[in-house]
């Protein structure tokens, strides 16, 4: 029995997964039948634990704080309840909303996640009439505005375009009946909360909010209970359960910096490797190294903040698509990507934070599958292993001194003996080619022209070339001398 929803304001209750039965269907949560439809098309049929929590005290309009570790199906559990609210206040209105006005807004960290959000709620939603428009920065705007234009009834985006469309009068919050924040904790970590609190502002007060978080830091609880009405809790997990995913088999090793690159090659040719996702902590980090993958045969993209939209989502869309099997990526780059299949992720270094940490590997051992996870450690970062380790209660314990050549190193990870870090036939790039291939996807046209300048010989240029002759050729000007009105230049030789 569910306790009732007249809690004080802003107390609320502690949902778990033990309060709840045992394994049901989407249909049997009281989602309409299209969705479910949709859903049961692609394969999806049974919730999984923060679906079966949050769905039907969602559908009934309840304010929710939903805590799930990573992977484990937030994005459908406000996902199909949002869909079912929208479609159900529709019925049951006098007239079927038609003002274009967005009735549901979805807020996540990044574009990626963003873009993923709106992935699924297509899926979910196929069936239906519902209109979803992704607003995210990076991209130009008339696509954005001439859809707004038009109207939506779903708005997925990033705190920094929809504050900025809000503002510009061009997105009209003022019908939202229902609010999404995903992934709140890294909202937070990315500096959001105040672009938060002015969305929020902008939106009615009657609205229903749903959180969803992987943690739930101080600032982040201090939102809900300034903005939530009379919210129930909702953890898909124990009190005492790890933060990490129980399915990912989780290794450490301490790694020279010099040897990482073959320790990751050879990685990648584990035999349970399929898709594998390498962190970085810089974006010249990630680009270099892979340019290296790519140098030793190896399908790799990168992934990070120095590349535009287009060049992230084509590297997005071939990794999901298995034309590449290895995207290496920074943290931002990274956070919120949701791709089925990565078999392993690994941490190039020690993630700064043990929250980085559970975000990294969360990656893999998704939706109930299982993953691995490879950390490799430098020695000047072994103490901030140590408190990631204690945070986490992973007891891993001080990483072991492993090389690429390792025989536990081999066996552990499954790679087979002899594997060498280079595949046959590759080709090394040249140093100065594979710079200028760099350069020219990164660079803008204008960097480019200036480039192309500043690189041609001096004989390649006419213009110039005719500009020193005409001065060569005109007469030299001589400086006449004067003091106090007279002429004090000396006198020319004259021919006789």
């Amino acid at each position: 029995m569910r306790p009732s929803a007249r809690a004080g304001p802003n107390e609320g209750f502690t949902l778990s997964e033990q309060e709840q039965p045992g394994e049901q269907t989407f249909a049997e949560l009281g989602i309409k039948e299209e969705i479910t439809a949709a859903l049961a098309e692609s394969g999806i049929v049974h919730p999984f634990p923060i679906q079966t929590l949050a769905v039907p005290l969602a559908i009934g309009g309840t304010d929710l704080i939903g805590q799930a570790r990573t992977g484990t199906g937030k994005t459908l559990a406000f996902g199909v309840s949002l869909l079912h609210r929208l479609e159900i206040t529709a019925e049951t209105a006098e007239e079927r909303p038609d003002h274009g006005k967005p009735r549901a807004l979805v807020v996540a960290p990044t574009r990626e996640l963003a873009l993923q959000v709106a992935r699924d709620l297509a899926l979910a939603g196929k069936n239906l009439k519902t209109r979803v428009l992704t607003i995210y920065g990076g991209t130009g705007y008339d696509e954005q505005l001439d859809a707004l234009e038009q109207g939506i009834d779903v708005a997925v985006g990033t705190p920094g375009r929809l504050l900025d469309l809000a503002n510009r009068r061009a997105l009209d919050l003022s019908k939202v009946q229902v609010l999404v924040l995903d992934e709140a904790d890294e909202m937070l970590d990315l500096g959001f909360l105040p672009d938060i609190e002015r969305i929020l502002a902008k939106t009615p007060k009657d609205r229903q909010t749903l959180l969803f978080s992987a943690t739930m830091p101080a600032p982040i609880l201090a939102l809900a209970r300034a903005t939530l009405n009379r919210p129930i809790n909702i953890r898909a997990e124990g009190h005492d359960a790890q933060a990490t995913v129980p399915d990912i088999d989780q290794y450490v090793y301490q790694a020279h910096n010099l040897d990482k690159p073959e320790m990751v090659a050879r990685i990648l040719q584990a035999k349970d490797a399929t898709k594998v996702m390498v962190f970085c902590r810089t974006k010249r980090a990630a680009q270099r190294l892979a340019d290296e993958l790519v140098d030793r045969g190896f399908p790799a993209a990168p992934i990070h903040g120095d590349l535009n939209q287009a060049a992230r989502e084509r590297a997005l869309k071939k990794f999901r698509a298995g034309t590449i099997s290895t995207l290496v990526a920074t943290d931002v780059a990274a956070r919120g990507i949701d791709i089925s299949g990565i078999s392993h992720v690994v941490n190039y270094e020690c993630p700064d934070t043990d929250a980085t940490y559970v975000h990294r590997i969360g990656r893999t051992g998704r939706a109930g599958h299982t993953g691995v996870s490879v950390t490799l450690v430098d020695w000047a970062d072994v103490t901030r292993w140590k408190v990631i380790d204690k945070a986490l209660d992973l007891n891993l314990g001080t990483p072991e001194e492993t090389y690429s050549s390792s025989p536990h190193f081999y066996e552990e990870l499954d790679i087979p003996e002899g594997t060498k870090g280079r595949l046959p036939g590759a080709k090394p790039v040249e140093r100065a080619e594979r710079k200028q291939s760099s350069r020219d996807r990164d660079a803008g046209d204008g960097a480019r022209h200036r480039r192309r300048r500043s690189t041609e010989p001096a004989g390649d240029h006419p213009r110039k070339d005719e500009t020193q002759a005409a001065a060569a050729s005109k007469p030299k000007r001589r400086r006449r001398r004067r003091r106090a009105g007279e002429d004090v230049t000396p006198a020319q030789p004259t021919d006789a």
